[in-house]
């Protein structure tokens, strides 16, 4: 069975970017290796946090309503999985 990933990337200066992908593991690395233009120019690599699902079309619904959200709340959904 397939899973995908919605995940938030944040930078030292609180840039955030969601995405959503398949390998979570492999995308971050993706990310770290300065592969994604917006996230090598602002500096984005740390995970801060994921859902994991089973359909791509939830995880892409889910990736879409999180990136309509306003910044206060994404920093809610992050603080409520990853206090730290």
């Amino acid at each position: 069975m397939r899973r995908f990933y919605v995940y938030i990337l944040s930078s030292r200066s609180r840039t955030l970017y969601v995405g959503v992908t398949n390998d979570l593991v492999r995308r971050v690395f993706e990310h770290r290796e300065g592969q994604c233009a917006f996230t090598a120019k602002y500096h984005i690599c740390r995970l801060v946090y994921f859902e994991e699902t089973a359909n791509v079309i939830s995880a892409i619904t889910r990736e879409k309503e999180i990136k309509g959200w306003r910044r206060n709340r994404k920093i809610e959904l992050i603080a409520t999985a990853n206090p730290s």
